[in-house]
């Protein structure tokens, strides 16, 4: 298959360029720091721009697919989907995946290349794996270890590596994974470099072909440059640049369901003379409308969008920078909407919308309105303060892992006496953005519980030290033992209270300091051991059921 470079890259001096040999996984890196900016502008925005420029281009035979990693959640690294698999055809789809993926998560970037390798079947056919990455590996994996055990075991696997954004330490934390299949690694640091970059792992470069034994009569290098405006009579704006505009060509029938071609903000191109259906997209806008396109005039269309800008910000306080973890969602008629995280800057069509924000625990719901022609700058203000929670099974003893259970509660309880829960986490080191006001915080780890009240002011952080007063207690039994802790003394009816429970043949729980009974019964055999649990101290038991 063979990639003319006038469609990428438009010069008639520009050596041509052929696709890698066997089929291809792009692995994006959809993680939440790809909200980053550069010169300005998001970091993902410039990646879905670069994708969209190299991918729209690309011969319907090219066999190419999408994987995606943090894409779905935070925290999880896990968190991989292949996207689009690879199929002849599919640029199109992998452009729309992308300009619709949340980024979110982690890096998990060494299982995704390896997952790659496998849905392309690597140990039995070429294949090739593009991975467009702006951090390094952030769960627990070596990269460089997966590119030597693929060289290995690959009958003709190669993985390439752009670095976009990255620093040359972490350029060479990943660099690794492609030098040790053959491939390349690409540092990037704004959109033309990732556009160049992506050119040059998508494609190969062949030498320059003969020139021509007779120069072809001169005709229009560029014969479309289509001029979007917010509103009409207005001038067109800087984010124009984000605008993409798909071609397809009018027929007796109507408009083709193929395109010939889609261009982005304010390039130019050249089309085959005739009529065209033009779509243009800028964000949330759209419209079309018919275009004459000849090769004797640069045809210049002008798109009326009848459409405003929203420049959104979510803070935390009054005065302070956008938050990466402020969440927003837009919404409006016929099913218009975006999301982001911190701040964006988007179009959309004139009109009324529903403007919803979280940060943390603290929620908000607004109505906006969207002017033709003019920008709105949006600051919401979330009012939130910071409570970090710590647990500790003594004073001075913290309790390490994530093994325990923090739930933040509203102080003020309802009719019925129970209190309504506002967020929670697991493990040590969390933090909770709330709105001001009262809470409780109940710490569980085994058979303990604590509650500690706290008050949370707007712009504050309050660190709560919730000391549980406890001990393990460890228990061992010959075999798959039932194993209850109860107290000590009975209810006024004759009952045991028990705390935990558990089975063996070991097993360990957390329990107040105190006085305890271990309740042991297997196969109609039980006894019972009295025992004692001293905060920050372990106790070790060995139990056994004994028959009656």
């Amino acid at each position: 298959m063979r990639l003319f470079s006038a469609l990428l890259l438009g010069a008639a001096l520009t050596p041509s360029l052929t696709l890698a040999e066997g089929r291809s996984i792009i692995v994006l890196d959809a993680s939440g720091s790809m909200w980053g900016q550069i010169d300005g502008r998001a970091k993902l925005e410039i990646a879905r721009e670069a994708l969209a420029n190299v991918l729209g281009s690309i011969p319907a035979d090219t066999e190419i697919g999408l994987m995606a990693y943090g894409h779905r959640s935070k925290g999880d690294c896990k968190d991989i989907e292949l996207v689009v698999p690879p199929a002849a055809g599919t640029g199109p789809a992998i452009i729309d995946a992308a300009n619709k993926m949340k980024f979110l998560g982690k890096t998990p970037l060494t299982e995704a290349v390896r997952q790659a390798a496998a849905d392309l079947k690597s140990t039995e056919e070429k294949a090739t794996v593009i991975l467009i990455t702006d951090g390094i590996e952030t769960c627990e994996a070596d990269p460089c270890a997966l590119g030597r055990e693929l060289e290995a075991s690959g009958v003709d696997f190669t993985a390439h590596v752009v670095g976009f954004g990255l620093t040359d330490d972490e350029g060479k934390a990943v660099a690794c994974l492609a030098e040790n299949t053959g491939g390349k690694y690409i540092p990037a640091s704004d959109a033309g470099q990732l556009v160049e970059a992506l050119k040059t792992t998508v494609v190969l470069a062949e030498p320059e072909p003969t020139p021509p034994p007779a120069p072809e009569p001169a005709k229009l290098d560029r014969n479309i440059d289509p001029v979007v405006l917010l509103t009409e009579g207005g001038q067109e704006p800087e984010i124009v640049r984000d605008a993409i505009f798909t071609f397809y060509p009018m027929t007796d029938e109507g408009p083709s369901k193929d395109y010939t071609a889609t261009i982005y903000g304010t390039t130019t191109d050249y089309l085959p003379p005739g009529r065209y259906l033009m779509k243009t997209e800028l964000h949330e806008a759209k419209a079309e409308q018919e275009v004459d396109i000849t090769d004797s005039e640069l045809a210049k269309p002008v798109v009326i969008l009848d459409a405003g800008i929203l420049n959104i910000k979510v803070v935390p306080t009054e005065g302070g920078e956008p938050d990466t973890d402020g969440f927003f969602q837009v919404r409006g008629p016929d099913d218009i909407g975006a999301s982001g995280f911190g701040q964006a800057v988007r179009v959309f069509p004139a009109g009324e919308y529903a403007l919803h924000t979280e940060l943390g625990a603290a929620k908000g719901d607004q109505s906006i309105v969207i002017e033709a022609g003019k920008t709105l700058d949006k600051t919401v203000v979330m009012g939130i303060g910071v409570a970090g929670i710590e647990a500790y099974y003594t004073d001075t003893m913290r309790v390490e892992g994530g093994d325990h259970f923090i739930e933040i509660f509203e102080a003020k309880k309802d009719l019925d006496g129970n209190r309504k829960q506002v967020d929670y986490d697991y493990g040590a080191g969390h933090t909770f953005d709330l709105p001001p006001g009262d809470y409780v915080a109940q710490v569980s780890l085994g058979g303990t519980k604590v509650e500690q009240p706290f008050t949370v002011k707007t712009g504050e952080r309050i660190d709560l030290k919730v000391v549980l007063n406890a001990g393990v207690a460890a228990f061992t039994t010959p075999s798959d033992e039932f194993i209850e802790v109860q107290l000590p003394t009975k209810d006024i009816n004759g009952n045991t209270t028990q705390i935990v429970y558990g089975y063996g043949p070991e097993w360990q729980t957390t329990l107040p300091a105190g006085d305890y009974i271990a309740h042991v019964e297997k196969d109609g055999a039980k006894s019972d051991t009295p025992f004692t649990v001293k905060a920050g101290e372990r106790l070790e038991l060995t139990l056994s059921a004994k028959a009656p």
